[in-house]
């Protein structure tokens, strides 16, 4: 039996490890946000520094790790076996949850997540132990430490108010005083928010660091024989002063003489600061669990007594964590920060919630970010009516963004929000998370610095009028799944629990099928990346004619070649009679005309950044846009039609039918692949030999239309709605080879014009 739990032990390491790699990929939101939305460092150098602030964290972090061997249970009512069934399932839990959060992008809480499986997982054991009893369903308080359970859950629910409320605030007030014209503000001016801000980092950075080494206990003569642990908690006005001073004129220092940006120096620090109280706080969540189940093995081998005998209230006994094993998991997280691709996709979500300009927006509206929305808009409306103009007007004049956010940079070297945003958001959340340290009430990283940057956008008017309802909806769905985390938690932990109990042999079980759904995530988000050419449509850029017209080809060569895809697939699905190929079709037309859509959306932004040159560059964009619009509405419509058909049951399309329309799928394929061909490759030379097939292929449509009319009038065709439906098909094939002649002849016409050299006015 012995070898049953040491075999445990082994799963639990591998099953921490898996943990770290989850868990950092989630958490890296938490501190490199700030960094690389405001772009003012290297995202090398924004990953060294993270990467110190982790492994310093992870030393540190030796305290924390009694959350998991007594703070949501006592373990004094279980026995060792029971608290094997416990830890096991919440490490199972734990990988399959975080995991599933990173693939869909989006940020949870490692906190949250462990604190609810161990709730989980804990009061299904407790339940167990009382049915087996014959005891009363209320002997489940004696099990869980109630007390510290709620006060972290309550810790972690004030927290998402509180961080997003002062956030706002503290950003506003940072605008109003700074605007985005901090640059030319006299020298004192930075340095007194450098001051500020970097006094806010050093004291959390010192709160969260030295409270977890060995020598935060010791006293000292230096500062009145009182341990340094008390000493920052108990003059924490003294040492905030002192420090704002030094660090104003430090801060002054580096502007005036040495020339430096002190906004780089406060997101430099901020991201050390941040990346090492994530380590420091949330590494239990990921190692605590193996580590308190590894010295309860240890403990009960040397007890001698049999696993459903020994009692666990050793876990109630402070034991420090081997250094080794902190080290060993700084490097795997450290490892992880650097190579994670999923940790990319997490970070991408937030800095498109807090996003200054223009994105694609990648949430939908819903009736609650409507309503928060227009709440919002008719309270700010009752604010500057009831304030006088002049004020207003000078509001509007600190808060006026500049152009950086809307044109002239690429769109690869746009930052997300400017370092007054980056600075505070690190700031605040330092500070919020300092508070709460020096009280010890316990909070999610994720949450707080995660709501201090939707607080932030919303009062520095990221969330625009034309942005609002998407950008509300996103924070409402990360909340949501926060809710859901929590939800999913306790109620997986606790079932896996159950299982575990009926039979141990379930262990493998469900290890094997963590391990398959891993491995399952991990294949298809390869085949995504890797096994599919980026067929996505791209906004122009250029701000020439030329450059349009070159940069346009692109997304007529993908626009056709999708389409023809999507068209061959619709008479395909039709010649079968097959429904799931033309639900599948659907998806994506729904697709391809979302795109095009949204492009048109961003025309706003193309014509700001067109040169007073090359205005005639706007026409032709316009109505590139206008033609792809129609290309794709034509083929939207024979795909909605054709899916109706199949849907409702009706009958099949007669031999003669199905022949003609592959004779025309035939026929617009190799157009189709054609003009997708000479645009991918440019040579735009060939545009005009394939208008000369425009005739011939409008006459073979008008031939089918003609012969589907005398088939009508026989006796041949006999169903009213193959008739329609056909029809439909022929005609709106018709308006498609006529809008794809037109788009490449209106491109044509607008290559001509941009290469040949203009007459001399004398001519």
């Amino acid at each position: 039996m012995e070898n049953i739990y040491l075999l445990m032990i082994v799963a639990l390491v591998a099953l921490a490890v898996a943990d770290l790699v989850v868990g950092v990929s989630n958490d890296a939101v938490n501190f490199l946000n700030s960094a690389l939305g405001s772009k003012v460092l290297s995202f090398r150098t924004i990953m060294i520094v993270a990467s110190i602030g982790i492994f310093v964290g992870c030393v540190f972090s030796s305290g924390m790790m009694e959350v998991a061997r007594k703070g949501i249970f006592n373990p004094g009512e279980f026995y060792f076996n029971e608290i094997m069934i416990i830890f096991m399932s919440v490490m199972i839990t734990d990988i399959l949850l975080l995991d599933f959060f990173n693939t869909i992008g989006m940020p949870t809480s490692t906190t949250v997540s462990i604190v609810f499986e161990l709730l989980g997982a804990s009061v299904a054991m407790a339940l167990i132990k009382i049915g087996m009893d014959n005891g009363s369903f209320s002997d489940v308080v004696n099990y869980i430490n109630t007390s510290k359970a709620t006060q972290i859950i309550g810790g972690i629910l004030l927290s998402v108010f509180v961080a997003f409320s002062v956030g706002a605030i503290v950003q506003w007030i940072s605008r109003l005083l700074l605007s985005y014209d901090f640059d030319t503000k006299p020298t004192w001016v930075g340095a007194v928010f450098g001051g500020i801000a970097l006094t806010a980092l050093t004291y959390f950075i010192l709160m969260k660091g030295i409270k977890g080494t060995s020598y935060a206990k010791e006293s000292f003569d230096l500062i009145g024989g009182v341990t340094i642990k008390d000493f920052l908690e108990n003059n924490v006005f003294q040492i905030v002063m002192y420090t704002s001073a030094f660090m104003s004129l430090l801060s002054y220092a580096f502007i005036q003489f040495f020339k430096f940006n002190i906004y780089k120096i406060i997101i430099g620090v901020g991201t050390f600061g941040l990346a090492l109280a994530f380590a420091g706080n949330d590494l239990v969540n990921f190692i605590g669990v193996p580590i308190a189940a590894w010295q309860s093995y240890e403990a009960w081998v040397a007890s001698g007594l049999a696993a459903n005998e020994f009692g666990m209230g050793v876990l109630a006994t402070k034991v420090p964590t081997p250094n080794f094993l902190l080290v060993c998991a700084g490097v795997i997280m450290v490892l992880t920060l650097w190579f994670s691709k999923k940790a990319k996709r997490v970070v991408k979500t937030e800095l498109d919630l807090s996003n200054q300009g223009n994105i694609d927006e990648r949430f939908e509206p819903n009736f609650l970010s409507r309503g928060l929305v227009r709440l919002a808009t008719n309270s700010a409306n009752l604010f500057s009516k009831i304030t006088p103009d002049s004020l207003n007007n000078k509001i509007e004049e600190r808060f006026r963004v500049p152009e950086t956010f809307t044109k002239e940079i690429a769109k690869e070297d746009k930052p997300s929000f400017d370092v007054i945003r980056a600075s505070v958001n690190l700031m605040v959340a330092g500070i919020l998370i300092s508070i709460a340290t020096s009280y010890k009430l316990p909070l999610s990283t994720t949450y707080v610095t995660f709501m201090v940057a939707m607080g932030t956008s919303l009062s520095d008017r990221a969330w625009g009028s034309d942005s609002a309802v998407y950008r509300v909806a996103g924070v409402l769905n990360v909340i949501a799944g926060w809710f859901g985390t929590a939800l999913i938690a306790f109620t997986a932990a606790g079932t896996i629990a159950y299982l575990i109990n009926i039979s141990e042999l379930m262990i493998a079980v469900l290890i094997f099928f963590a391990i398959l759904l891993l491995v399952r995530s991990y294949v298809v988000k390869k085949k995504a990346t890797n096994g599919v050419i980026d067929d996505s449509l791209v906004e122009a850029e250029s701000s020439s004619l030329q450059g349009v017209i070159h940069e346009s080809a692109k997304n007529i060569s993908k626009v056709l070649g999708r389409s023809s895809k999507i068209y061959n697939n619709v008479i395909k699905g039709l010649s079968r009679h097959d429904l799931s190929e033309l639900k599948k079709n659907k998806k994506q037309i729904s697709k391809l005309s979302s795109e095009v859509d949204n492009l048109k959306d961003k025309l706003f932004y193309f014509i700001k950044n067109l040169d007073e040159s090359s205005l005639g560059a706007s026409n032709f964009y316009i109505n590139l846009l206008g033609y792809l619009q129609d290309i794709t509405q034509s083929i939207e419509y024979v795909s909605k039609v054709s899916l109706k058909h199949i849907n409702n049951n009706h009958s099949k399309l007669t031999l003669n039918q199905i022949r003609d329309l592959l004779d025309i799928q035939k026929v617009v394929a190799e157009i189709f692949e054609s003009i997708s061909l000479t645009f991918a490759n440019k040579s735009f030379g060939d545009v005009k030999n394939i208008l000369k097939e425009k005739n011939k292929t409008i006459g073979l449509l008008e031939e089918k239309i003609e012969a589907q009319i005398s088939r009508t009038r026989t006796s041949e065709e006999k169903s009213p709605k193959n008739a329609a439906l056909y029809f439909s098909i022929l005609q709106e094939s018709k308006d498609l080879m006529k809008e794809v002649m037109n788009l490449i002849e209106e491109y044509y016409v607008s290559y001509d014009k941009s290469v040949k050299p203009a007459k001399p006015k004398d001519e």
